[in-house]
């Protein structure tokens, strides 16, 4: 997993389908040398993961830098509006964002922890993976892994092109996404 895990991102995420304009953002607890790190992810309206980022801290230099990357991915649509739980360091980064004009000016910042409940479901099968690693040790060992888990959950998740949700992968998409003969 540590060594494929980052030559299968790289080579997936271009074959990734378009997300829709409406995300789902929240942050999730994983143990990492026993203190507890902070995995940020998105999700659109439908599901389908956006970006993900591991951080040590649960700031707002953080969220900025989750919401940065979030919206620099190639796959992800230009946000309507962004749902968020009630954590304080989200309208602060988002602020940020606005001024330095990052975010789109339509682009509403919405509070409701009931429009999370996609996003907090996704979790669990990202949880459930970290929870049968039995955690881990070192923050590049961790953050290598999760994009591993990550990667395949998009998979599964019928994200990729030529992949529907449900399907086995198949050996055509393989070829594909690795340029095999």
């Amino acid at each position: 997993m540590q060594h494929y895990a980052p030559e299968l991102g790289k080579r997936c995420r271009p074959h990734l389908n378009p997300t829709h304009d409406s995300y789902r953002v929240d942050e999730t607890h994983i143990k990492v040398k026993g203190r507890w790190k902070y995995l940020y992810r998105a999700v659109d309206s439908a599901g389908k993961t956006i970006d993900f980022l591991l951080c040590a801290k649960r700031n707002t230099k953080a969220a900025t830098r989750f919401f940065r990357k979030a919206l620099k991915a190639r796959h992800s649509a230009s946000p309507r509006v962004i749902n968020v739980d009630q954590n304080a360091a989200y309208p602060s980064a988002f602020a940020v964002l606005q001024q330095e004009e990052q975010v789109p000016e339509r682009c509403q910042l919405r509070s409701n922890n009931y429009l999370n409940n996609l996003i907090e479901q996704d979790h669990r099968f990202i949880k459930r993976r970290v929870k049968a690693g039995l955690g881990f040790w070192p923050f590049l060992t961790a953050w290598r892994t999760l994009r591993g888990y990550e990667i395949m959950h998009m998979i599964r998740k019928g994200q990729l092109r030529g992949a529907e949700r449900g399907d086995s992968v198949s050996n055509h998409l393989i070829a594909e996404v690795f340029r095999l003969a």
